[in-house]
């Protein structure tokens, strides 16, 4: 029997779990930077020590990353949605009783770390661009924007609660909210428009069920007739370019994301002031994710990309001129390019890979590019804390990721995704291109 149809909107609707999921999933690991100086305070840890339980869920969600990819392909993302609540709620509740090292490690990175991984960037991204071709810039930097509204009105909210009630009360209260918000919600999930009847940007599904708009922005019919499995793409030079992308831009992006708090209370900024200006980040990030996912639709994910690059190295520039003038507009300034230019990253962390790789193990594929990826994101945190434990600054670690930002450009330039398809807004100029080297 064939499915009704549903309203072409539904894809939007998904869109819009994606926006409350990432809101809360993402920000309930994030708020680590908020935990992190409370607990060095408590406990008396070095900040290798404790900065390295957040880099260890970096590590487990490297390793777990792959097999999301390859259980997402085989069971679908509501499944694997749900697993994640479940693990990351577990770890938030059971962090609240934690008294040693090895408890931080197993609950802040072993459980929370596992639980982001579906509830974060890699498992949006594993579903979101079956549903859209021609807007799948758009529809997934505002699926990622929520990442903003959650932590504009979160941190503010966990460093209130840390304040008065201490930083335990804090991880209970994020562990009952994804429980409560994110368990029913995701129900809603789907795996592609074509499993309710729809097709990819509301289209309607020809009776072959395939849908043209998937075929119209080919480049290289060659690249795209290859049925590409995990194996296929890692003996290929791309797949380890977009590899080496990723990691680099992790290490960057997550080695200010856990210092920042700190670095700057050091800088002579309060708790507070320090808690809304990593809020700010996220918040910054929302036009800069929509702007730039759109724009990637016009004019290709490499130009976006190397944008978000730009935004880390102008970060950790302004970061380390504020040592030595620790000025308002200084931090805000660092805030806002940090946001939004670097975060605009995400908006084509999956169009990157489905413009080269979409096929039946896109799942596989895109969760082994990020697992390498967030070993970037595990390195960065703990080299970044330990850096600074060695030398008692932060100045070699910031110029390490400047570095790391610029190496992230090059290689996704170098993988060249507009080389196997054209984006919405240069489908025209491509084909023409392609005859004029044919004659």
């Amino acid at each position: 029997m064939k499915p009704a149809r549903l309203p072409f909107f539904y894809g939007w609707a998904i869109v819009a779990v994606a926006f409350v999921t990432m809101a809360i999933g993402v920000n309930a690991r994030t708020a680590f930077s908020l935990l992190f100086p409370p607990i060095i305070d408590e406990f008396g840890w070095n900040r290798g020590v404790t900065a390295g339980a957040f880099s260890f869920g970096f590590l487990i969600a490297a390793v777990l990353s792959p097999l999301l990819g390859r259980l997402m392909d085989k069971h679908g993302p509501l499944v694997m949605l749900e697993a994640g609540v479940a693990i990351m709620a577990a770890g938030l509740l059971l962090s609240a009783q934690v008294q040693t090292p090895w408890q931080l490690y197993l609950t802040i990175g072993v459980l929370v770390g596992g639980g982001s991984v579906a509830l974060g960037y890699t498992g949006q991204s594993l579903y979101l661009p079956n549903w859209f071709v021609r807007q799948r810039g758009l529809a997934t930097s505002i699926a990622f924007s929520g990442v903003g509204i959650g932590s504009i009105v979160l941190f503010p909210l966990v460093q209130a609660l840390i304040v008065e009630a201490g930083w335990r009360a804090a991880c209970t209260g994020l562990g009952l909210l994804v429980v409560i918000v994110l368990a029913p919600l995701n129900l809603l999930v789907r795996r592609r428009p074509e499993d309710l009847g729809l097709g990819a940007d509301g289209d309607a599904v020809a009776a072959t069920g395939a849908t043209a708009p998937g075929h119209a922005n080919v480049i290289d019919h060659a690249w795209v007739a290859i049925d590409w499995t995990l194996r296929r793409a890692l003996g290929t030079a791309r797949f380890w370019w977009i590899a080496g992308g990723f990691f680099s831009a992790m290490f960057a992006w997550y080695a200010v994301q856990v210092h920042q708090t700190k670095y700057l209370i050091e800088s002579g900024f309060t708790p507070m002031y320090a808690a809304w200006a990593l809020g700010f980040v996220s918040f910054a990030a929302i036009p800069g994710q929509i702007a730039f996912g759109h724009l990637s639709d016009r004019i290709g994910r490499e130009w976006v990309w190397a944008v978000g690059n730009l935004g880390f190295v102008l970060c950790y520039a302004a970061l380390l001129a504020m040592r030595e003038f620790p000025h308002p507009a200084l931090l805000w300034s660092m805030v806002a390019v940090q946001g939004f230019l670097g975060y605009s990253i995400t908006s084509v962390l999956g169009g990157v890979v489905a413009e080269i790789f979409l096929g039946r193990q896109f799942g596989s594929i895109f969760g082994t590019l990020m697992g390498i990826g967030l070993i970037g994101g595990a390195i960065g945190p703990w080299a970044t804390g330990a850096l600074h434990d060695a030398s008692g600054s932060y100045t070699v670690a910031f110029a390490i990721s400047i570095g790391a930002s610029v190496v992230s450009a090059l290689c996704i330039w170098r993988a060249g995704p507009r080389q196997i398809r054209a984006v919405a807004g240069r489908i025209g100029r491509a084909r023409n291109a392609a005859q004029g080297t044919s004659r």
